[in-house]
């Protein structure tokens, strides 16, 4: 019934629709065979016409989906035309291969296909959509071959195995194991994985990432997967490394075929490996309330100390904001800024912290500040450079004399207006 329907199908848009419009674009779809065993390839052909030419090459569906492979062989897209209510009309065809990966219904949905082509009237580019049917098909196992699990099909194929190194080892040597399997007529993608880490005394199993090559020749996919595992020998011990069967169908003889790879025994010559203790649950559950109870411990403590902590912080923090030596740092910055505006702050905040009589009285102070503000001013001649710099040996002596308070201050100078 499906062969019947889609064979009405092509032979309905192979010819042209008298109600459509006479000069609109046409689509030819070809598609021969309705199932194939997984693996195998189907060949749609889709056929574009239009009555001129396209500047443009049209935009194609891709029809991927689930469990499909589909390709484009070499040179899938080409030109051709056709005789069209008795003119020549030019076009593209463009042909997919379609394989079924597994036994199943497949029904890929109409897309579209966007060409740009000539009006033939205004000779201005116009584009069209051209809708795709519907495209049911299959992957059918062909009958003896229903129990291969994974399903291979091909027309050939071989499985070949090398090994790098001797099956007599001593702790330090290392041994490969690699199989190869070429197909033909099937992609490489459907070959399962063949080789798994045998778990040997004595011996480390490193597997190596399979590795893929396909080609295509003449439209005929080919191609191999190589798998290796390298076991290093650490210790006394080895084992059996099991025999690889790869069981598939042959097309061409219609037949299950199997491919083989030799068992392997490995001899490592040396002391066993030392085998782990076994594990006292006692001590282990002794140990884990023995960590819970030391975490409850500290996070009380923690609790406790960290407020502590916390306060005393910030005692000392308002200590050495509230200390003479802050205070005297503040000022220090406000000479070197030659800052006039944040100089009396900073001078009052200091001398306030002073112990014994205040320095702002000392008379080199006093001295040194009417100096820079008669610099500042225009009251003295002195260069605001000298009062600041003036000032600066006048605290420092200041400081120095607070600091001994058994040291008499010098007498003030004379005239201090003219110093």
């Amino acid at each position: 019934m499906i062969r019947w329907l889609l064979f009405v199908l092509t032979v309905w848009l192979a010819v042209p629709a008298a109600a459509q419009e006479a000069d609109a674009p046409q689509l030819r779809v070809e598609f021969p065979e309705d199932a194939a065993i997984p693996g195998q390839p189907l060949s749609l052909r889709l056929t574009v016409l239009v009555p001129t030419f396209m500047p443009k090459p049209p935009v194609w569906p891709s029809f991927e989906a689930p469990n499909l492979l589909v390709r484009l062989p070499g040179r899938a897209t080409n030109p051709t035309s056709e005789r069209v209510n008795g003119e020549t009309w030019a076009g593209l065809t463009r042909r997919y291969t379609i394989s079924p990966m597994v036994p199943d219904s497949f029904t890929l949905p109409p897309q579209e296909i966007l060409i740009t082509w000539q009006d033939p009237e205004t000779g201005a580019p116009r584009e069209s959509r051209l809708p795709t049917p519907p495209i049911a098909f299959s992957g059918e196992v062909p009958e003896g071959a229903e129990g291969l699990d994974p399903f291979i099909a091909a027309s050939d194929l071989t499985l070949t195995q090398e090994i790098e190194g001797e099956l007599a080892m001593v702790p330090g040597n290392s041994l490969t194991r690699r199989l190869t399997v070429e197909v033909q007529g099937v992609s490489p993608m459907f070959l399962p994985q063949m080789l798994e880490p045998a778990g040997l005394p004595g011996l480390a199993a490193y597997p190596d990432a399979p590795q893929l090559s396909e080609t295509e020749e003449r439209g005929v996919v080919s191609g191999r997967r190589t798998e290796s595992i390298t076991y290093v020998a650490e210790a006394g011990g080895g084992g059996a490394l099991p025999e690889v069967r790869l069981e598939w169908y042959d097309i061409d003889d219609g037949a299950v075929k199997t491919a083989t790879a030799e068992a392997l025994t490995l001899e490592v010559d040396g002391p066993p490996p030392e085998r782990d203790a076994p594990r006292d649950w006692r001590m282990l559950a002794l140990l884990a309330g023995a960590v819970l109870l030391g975490a409850l411990v500290l996070g009380a403590v923690l609790r406790w100390l960290l407020p502590v902590l916390r306060t005393r912080r910030q005692d000392r923090q308002a200590r050495r904001l509230a200390s003479e030596v802050y205070a005297w740092r503040g000022l220090q910055r406000v000479l070197a800024r030659r800052d006039h505006q944040a100089l009396r702050p900073a001078l009052d905040l200091w001398a306030g912290r002073v112990a014994g009589s205040d320095p702002r009285r000392a008379p080199e102070v006093e001295a040194a500040l009417v100096q820079l503000g008669g610099a500042r001013y225009g009251a003295a001649s002195v260069p605001a450079e000298q009062g600041w710099a003036s000032l600066q040996r006048a605290l420092s002596q200041a400081r120095a004399a607070a600091a001994m308070p058994g040291r008499s201050s010098a007498l003030p100078p004379l005239n201090p207006g003219r110093a």
